[in-house]
């Protein structure tokens, strides 16, 4: 059953007759258009990466930046609309702002994650306003050190629902995906945009679960992930713009900050290789076949 065409995507506020609102199907067109994003949560913190087309050579490279710190310990990157994703950030600073001055901490990743997700699901429901037309992933890394100590306003139960679990750790990496629905998930790693499937695809096959994988190798990963994404638009230049946050005793302090450059060139470099090594497989692979006929 098709709704297409029968007026049922004029407004956002209307559902068709099978259940779907189309005015958000369409901002997820919107964002499947847009530079491939990438976040990968590590052991020891999280990556963000963003394939960033050059569209005109009269841009300054390094301005423009699509990935953006919210909190210190919080960065989010958005693949779709830019203003929106630009809007998008600056709710979550005001989120972000609104809990330190309430509860005297950091905000934790997965309150800002929930905070944004009722935001964006808030412009799916009325005839006056259009979803937002962008995939963005949170990264942060919630510190055990600055987590509201027990007594302090809004610690939260200590048992019941929502309490703290016995024997599980506070604090360290966290990494979600809000869509324009309203709909987020925590993730080991996220992929969105146009290279989505072939970032989905490389993502799965990192041992991410097992929690062995190191900032370090997250960097080269998030660069090689991103080179990977990008073959489907060879035709097009990009630039790479990645960030990570880490543990208070890793490279960051627990801050939310831009690869150095001579780390990003070093990722580069390492991914540049692999496609490099996968291509030369790929021709000795098919120079045998021929000579096996």
């Amino acid at each position: 059953m098709t709704s297409i065409g029968t007026g049922y995507d004029l407004s956002n506020s209307v559902f068709s007759p099978d259940g779907r609102n189309f005015q958000v199907e369409y901002a997820v067109k919107a964002v499947e258009n847009g530079g491939t994003a990438v976040g990968i949560r590590c052991k020891d913190g999280v990556v963000l990466a963003v394939e960033k087309i050059i569209t005109s050579k009269l841009l300054k490279p390094g301005a423009n930046k699509r990935i953006a710190t919210v909190d210190r310990h919080v960065g989010i990157v958005s693949a779709g609309l830019v203003p929106d994703g630009r809007h998008f950030v600056s709710r979550a600073r005001d989120e972000a702002s609104s809990w330190r001055g309430t509860y005297k901490a950091p905000i934790p990743t997965s309150a800002l994650a929930n905070r944004l997700g009722g935001y964006v699901q808030a412009y799916t429901l009325y005839s006056s306003v259009r979803p937002f037309g962008v995939t963005s992933i949170v990264g942060g890394w919630d510190s055990e050190a600055e987590l509201a100590v027990d007594g302090q306003v809004g610690t939260g139960p200590k048992s019941g629902a929502g309490g703290k679990v016995e024997g599980t750790p506070a604090g360290g990496p966290a990494l979600y995906m809000i869509e324009p629905s309203g709909l987020y998930w925590g993730y080991y790693g996220a992929a969105t945009g146009k290279g989505r499937q072939a970032a989905k695809a490389e993502l799965e096959k990192l041992d991410l679960t097992s929690g062995n994988l190191s900032l370090l190798d997250g960097v080269k990963e998030a660069a090689r992930i991103i080179y990977v994404a990008h073959q489907d638009s060879k035709d097009k230049e990009f630039e790479l713009e990645m960030s990570w946050i880490s543990s208070l005793d890793g490279p960051t302090k627990g801050r939310h900050e831009e690869v150095p450059k001579e780390l990003r060139e070093e990722a580069e470099k390492f991914a540049k290789q692999e496609l490099e090594g996968e291509d030369e497989d790929e021709e000795e692979k098919g120079q045998g076949e021929q000579m096996e006929e």
